[in-house]
């Protein structure tokens, strides 16, 4: 089985450097790390740390000075590289290391193009990025009892007490509506890309394949046909034990080709 072939790309300003052996470690489990690089303005002190690790690990330093005082250029960098890499088409997935949530729009259009998309980052990470991620490890057990953390799953014990965070994780797991999903913009295009990234020529999609790109727990429910079948802007059939989704709109699209035709 050939093994998949994976661009890291790590936002150095953000995560610890003592924690890159072990990410590059558990990504290496998911395939061939064939990109490496860290972004930061490497003049900086509080990048020392990363020098020792950049040559041992074969990690590519990417200089991107701070051009506005107080701002840094990281974040652009990352993308403007990210996007370049996604139109080689020599790749099967990306892993974006940082913790911060401007990534987000980056995820999912990676996504809609098919590509896997592996997040690390620490607890702190906002939930939006999280959940974007085909899968997303916290840095926090590398090297002890590392889990997957598929899409923001959160922890399911709080201490006694904590009712503000215990109210959070209700509201990140309860079952959003059809109308209350098809206000989340981000949501429906994530849905309508992954859609068009297994199409036939029928405008038909396999759940099994949709299945890799999303989550329906994120949105509250156990199955992915039962997310599909609340929003009308989709058609759900199954045929031999196999659900298939299109979205309505390539439907008509077909039937007014066919009757050109």
């Amino acid at each position: 089985m050939l093994k998949s072939n994976i661009a890291l790309l790590i936002d150095a300003d953000n995560i610890p450097a003592s924690k890159i052996a072990g990410i590059i470690a558990d990504l290496s489990k998911h395939g061939e790390i064939n990109i490496r690089r860290a972004y930061g303005n490497w003049s900086n002190a509080h990048l020392s740390p990363w020098k020792e690790y950049l040559h041992e690990l074969a990690i590519t330093p990417i200089q991107q000075f701070d051009l506005t005082k107080g701002k840094n250029a990281t974040d652009m960098a990352m993308v403007i590289d990210a996007m370049d890499l996604l139109y080689l088409r020599h790749l099967d997935a990306f892993a974006l290391v940082s913790s911060d949530s401007d990534f987000t729009p980056l995820v999912t259009r990676i996504l809609t193009h098919g590509f896997k998309v592996y997040g690390f980052g620490e607890r702190k990470t906002p939930n939006p990025f999280v959940k974007a991620c085909s899968a997303f490890f916290y840095i926090e057990t590398i090297g002890k009892s590392p889990q997957k953390e598929e899409n923001s799953t959160p922890p399911k014990t709080l201490p006694a007490g904590n009712k503000l965070k215990q109210n959070s994780i209700k509201a990140a797991t309860a079952k959003k509506t059809g109308e209350e999903l098809k206000k989340d913009f981000k949501t429906i295009n994530l849905l309508k890309g992954a859609v068009a990234t297994a199409m036939d020529k029928d405008g038909w999609s396999s759940m099994s394949a949709i299945g890799t790109k999303i989550k329906p727990s994120n949105y509250g429910y156990a199955k992915l046909s039962s997310l599909f079948k609340t929003l009308d802007l989709f058609e759900v059939q199954q045929r031999q034990g196999t659900f298939y989704v299109r979205e309505k709109k390539t439907a008509n699209t077909i039937q007014s080709q066919a009757h050109l035709n």
